[in-house]
């Protein structure tokens, strides 16, 4: 399969000054899908502005006409499955099909507080995923659903007409252990990735690619136990994540050495941050942009 190339939009703009711009922008530079993340505020953007992620996709769907949508990720933190499969399902009509929906169990980063809960151990995430997702997957597919959980509970929900991607909008489900995997050999059409965290300050890129190497074998695996082919999954790396930071951005050689390295272990999509100033997502607006339109021809 070709390589896709996306980005990330954070929702730091106002649509007036600025947001709408950026969306309409990435749809003619080429790229596959414009993503934004799914937070109520992140790391060290908390005291800046910080917009909501489906309003913003819903003003973006109307601005655009081809580029597809979607969250990285959006997370049980503070959602609740069947308010957001009526968003979603909504969303989907708008946009006219063209959103993705990345989705993954969270971190204990503010949004895990942010309602006043306790923060939530990596196994209470774990478990709260794992009712989250399979349920979000019927009420998003089914035209009724009762349903009661140890977490989260559907009574008489009705979600009608229904997706415009049928059987429902794709899933793209964050995940780098056993149980995430098997979620999204479960209900993925897409599987996304950071890599290692841990070896973001003090590992190489090569330590990078062969812990990502083992995640794609991690997900075959799980894939193999249910009796899919893991190729029928998207394999979509977030980059800005591993040991080699914002360098790829730095040129287009350097951006077609990192995306081939990675190409090579089965991913079929990469996403690049729509670059901000005097953030760790700094880059050259102009390189960036070359690296939209030049690359992908350079790797396809």
């Amino acid at each position: 399969m070709s390589l896709r190339l996306s980005t990330v939009i954070l929702p730091i703009d106002r649509w007036c000054e600025g947001g709408r711009t950026k969306w309409q922008r990435a749809e003619d530079l080429g790229f596959h899908t414009a993503y934004t993340y799914d937070h109520l505020s992140w790391r060290t953007f908390r005291d800046g502005p910080w917009f909501g992620a489906l309003p913003t996709l819903t003003a973006a769907a109307t601005a655009t006409e081809r580029l597809r949508l979607g969250t990285l990720v959006t997370s049980p933190n503070f959602r609740h499955p069947v308010p957001l499969a009526k968003e979603l399902m909504s969303l989907d009509d708008i946009s006219g099909g063209r959103i993705t929906l990345g989705i993954g169990a969270g971190g204990k980063g503010f949004d895990g507080t942010a309602l006043g809960q306790e923060p939530w151990t990596p196994r209470e995430r774990a478990d709260r995923f794992g009712e989250f997702l399979p349920l979000l997957d019927r009420l998003l597919t089914q035209r009724e659903v009762d349903a009661e959980g140890a977490f989260y509970s559907a009574s008489e929900y009705r979600n009608v007409p229904g997706c415009v991607q049928r059987p429902r909008l794709p899933f793209a489900v964050a995940a780098t252990g056993p149980r995430g995997m098997r979620l999204a050999a479960q209900h993925g059409q897409a599987w996304v990735t950071t890599g290692d965290p841990k070896l973001y300050d003090e590992g190489t890129p090569e330590q990078s690619v062969e812990a990502l190497r083992e995640q794609v074998e991690k997900l075959g695996k799980a894939c193999a136990e249910l009796g899919r082919d893991a190729t029928e999954l998207d394999k979509i790396l977030l980059h800005g994540f591993t040991p080699d930071r914002n360098r790829p951005l730095e040129s287009v050689d350097a951006f077609v050495d990192f995306a081939g390295r990675h190409c090579e272990l089965g991913f079929t999509e990469i996403v690049i941050h729509w670059p901000i100033a005097d953030s760790g997502f700094a880059a050259d607006q102009s390189i960036f942009e070359r690296i939209a339109t030049e690359a992908v021809a350079e790797l396809n």
